[in-house]
């Protein structure tokens, strides 16, 4: 092995190695030469060690006073804020976004462990009215127990965030998988509740495959909760492996709208399908993949949309002015080229697209912003989440015909419209079925405290995240009755 950092696993307050004893890279996806370090390639061994330290400690946790609970997420932000640019450089070495948008990330997720540091101490039940004077009845809730955390690599502390700083707060203990391929950021969120006074087995964070330990972190029937966020098909596959009794909470793909009406602005359409569709190079599930725009609008919107994008910088997310990075993996460089021949043979190709493989971009996955013109409902590129910088143009003939090719797709994440139609912004989010609504805004972005989920393929439970609702997930509805 050369001379890299190896990261450890943490297991039941230890750092510790796998018992697998092998590891795998870490390497920035923006320069392939750039190696961050190894991770653990977690064994079923290991998994089950973290799911057995997180059960043992589940019940002192349960009952430690909320308040120091809160001390804890407290000390955790605190820490990543301390830390915030060593952090933000790693996140963009591994997962290649701008270096600002890291510097953005560290802090949501330190606001969201303070979001929940406060917002987790108004939980109460309620009180119920009866006949009887003799009785009391009223509700309390409850944690679940053990949580698994899966997450992916887009979003690789803020997204793990907002789904442990809930689940501690309430006093669940928790087991956390990052992606693969960007786990140097989730280490040290673990690093963070570490340095804070998180006890013993109340957090665990495990590295490696979800073909090695998906199943164990899943399946097992002491995991009493799985939260989820990761494709349509990944997600599919945790819900149905389950137990019965384990809580479910999936966060899945999306295919967004950006609809655009006849009376909109092309300069602020433009500038949300830049936003929405290229920043983040595409990769985000609220990501505009689509918009739907006035057929009288089509052209001159193009002509401004193709200006725009010529004038955007495509480069290593370190360096000052870049303002789209790699791709994040080989792998999404390969589906997202995919895509584009495919939109090539069924749509009119309009602008962008080609692999960057010379000079500064020889040693990571770049790709050109792809426009694509004339897109018909049935196409790949307008039903296929591509999680790239693609955008498939779609005429549409006024506001009714614009909600049936909105709606007709079966995932339900982001949709926005482009109107300043008083009647059709009422109408807007009744008609279209997105679980987040915009009005003249990009179909990306969430506040830490409002929820967030999807609708059909996008989610598969009831359950949001983010905001006072993401605390509903990890607790339970108990109902007492008291008499005398």
């Amino acid at each position: 092995m050369d001379n890299a950092t190896q990261f450890l696993n943490y297991i039941d307050g230890q750092w510790v190695a796998s018992t697998s004893r092998e590891t795998f890279e870490n390497r920035n996806p923006a320069d392939q030469d750039d190696l961050l370090g190894h991770f653990q390639a977690s064994s079923v061994e290991d998994a089950r060690q973290a799911i057995a330290a997180a059960d043992h400690a589940f019940a002192a946790w349960r009952a430690t006073p909320i308040s120091q609970r809160a001390k804890i997420l407290n000390l955790a932000a605190d820490y990543l804020m301390e830390n915030v640019e060593q952090f933000a450089e790693e996140l963009t070495r591994e997962e290649g976004k701008l270096l600002a948008n890291s510097r953005d990330e560290i802090a949501r997720s330190a606001q969201t462990l303070r979001f929940y540091a406060i917002e987790g101490q108004t939980i109460t039940g309620e009180t119920f009215p009866q006949d009887d004077a003799k009785m009391m009845v009223y509700t309390q809730r409850e944690p679940l127990g053990v949580a698994t955390v899966i997450t992916p690599w887009n979003f690789p502390i803020s997204i793990p965030a907002r789904k442990i700083a809930p689940a501690l707060i309430t006093g669940n203990t928790v087991v956390f998988k990052p992606s693969s391929d960007a786990p140097l950021i989730g280490y040290r969120l673990a690093e963070a509740l570490h340095h804070a006074g998180a006890p013993a087995g109340v957090f665990n964070f495990i590295t490696g495959a979800a073909s090695a330990i998906g199943e164990e972190i899943t399946a097992n029937p002491v995991v009493k909760a799985i939260s989820f966020t990761g494709s349509t098909a990944a997600g599919e596959r945790i819900h149905r492996a389950a137990a019965m009794a384990t809580r479910t909470q999936m966060e899945l793909g999306g295919k967004n709208p950006l609809i655009v009406l006849e009376d909109a602005d092309l300069d602020t359409a433009v500038d949300l399908t830049v936003k929405g569709g290229f920043s983040l190079t595409g990769q985000a599930c609220t990501g505009t993949s689509r918009v739907l725009i006035a057929r009288s609008l089509k052209e001159e919107y193009l002509a401004r949309l193709v200006e725009k994008v010529k004038t955007l910088k495509i480069g290593n997310g370190m360096t000052e002015g870049t303002q789209i990075g790699p791709l994040a993996t080989r792998q999404q460089l390969d589906s997202v080229l995919g895509y584009i021949e495919s939109g090539k043979q069924e749509a009119t190709h309009v602008h962008g697209g080609e692999h960057l493989s010379e000079g500064d971009y020889a040693k990571g996955f770049y790709v050109a912003p792809a426009i694509f013109s004339d897109v018909t409902q049935e196409m790949r590129i307008a039903r296929e989440e591509i999680f790239g910088p693609v955008v498939a143009v779609i005429e549409i003939d006024g506001y009714e015909d614009a909600i049936v090719k909105a709606n007709d797709t079966p995932y339900g994440l982001s949709a926005a419209l482009v109107t300043n139609d008083i009647a059709y912004i009422q109408r807007f989010p009744l008609d279209i079925q997105a679980g987040t609504v915009k009005v003249n805004r990009t179909t990306t972005g969430n506040l830490v405290n409002a929820p967030f989920g999807g609708l059909k393929q996008s989610s598969t439970s009831t359950f949001r995240e983010s905001g006072r609702a993401g605390l509903d997930f990890f607790t339970q509805t108990k109902t007492v009755y008291i008499g005398r």
